[in-house]
């Protein structure tokens, strides 16, 4: 197993929180997988948002599931990718309660362990997230999947925004991969195209495009 590439964690060592190396918690990460899958595992890993539509790495395999006990929810800050320090952006998390259907991946064994780092330096660079194992429903059984959690308590975590400020963030929030509205239609339609409506989202971008607040925008 070669070292983890350091680099990708750089540009967001300001944004780590006290006790949350993102390279301890790989390691963690990874002897949970081993002790759960054995030696030489497939990995497993749950996508419900960006992941979707651009996975940057081969997979053996791909089904539409469902999580239980989680859900999707836009309330994760975004200061480097979908926005700045100045005017942060949005991206997806899940969030503890009710279900969350999206989509999930098999990284053979012989690829295993070179996408964890990946997958790893991609999500967690700042360590922000909880990783967690979470059951998923596939054509071979239920399976354990890495899929990334937020708590409420994290500093990333927005609470409760209103429907004019996320109009706001929709009009003004652009980070280094582009704008967070960009990024919640990408994520839309990706659902879409998978058979997933998520009303919550459909009405979030309702509300940017037309100002329409009649629909409730309550999230949890």
């Amino acid at each position: 197993m070669r070292p983890a590439d350091t680099t990708a964690y750089a540009p967001y060592t300001h944004l780590r929180a006290p006790g949350r190396d993102p390279l301890c918690m790989l390691a963690t990460a990874r002897e949970q997988w081993h002790a759960r899958c054995g030696a030489q595992p497939d990995l497993w890993t749950f996508g419900y948002a960006s992941l979707i539509w651009r996975p940057d790495f081969d997979y053996a395999e791909r089904h539409a599931t469902r999580v239980h006990g989680w859900h999707r929810a836009l309330a994760m800050w975004s200061r480097v990718n979908r926005g700045t320090p100045e005017v942060p952006g949005l991206v997806f998390a899940l969030l503890s309660g009710g279900s969350c259907q999206g989509v999930v991946f098999r990284i053979p064994r012989q690829h295993a362990e070179e996408v964890f780092d990946t997958l790893w330096a991609r999500e967690m660079p700042s360590g922000v997230y909880d990783p967690r194992w979470l059951p998923c429903a596939t054509p071979h059984g239920t399976v354990p999947a890495l899929a990334f959690t937020l708590s409420r308590r994290s500093p990333a975590h927005t609470g409760e925004l209103t429907a004019e400020q996320y109009r706001h963030i929709f009009q003004h929030a652009r980070g280094r991969y582009g704008s967070t509205l960009d990024y919640a239609r990408l994520t839309h339609d990706s659902l879409r195209e998978h058979g997933v409506t998520d009303r919550r989202l459909s009405a979030l971008l309702r509300h940017a495009e037309t100002g329409d607040t009649e629909t409730s925008l309550k999230l949890r």
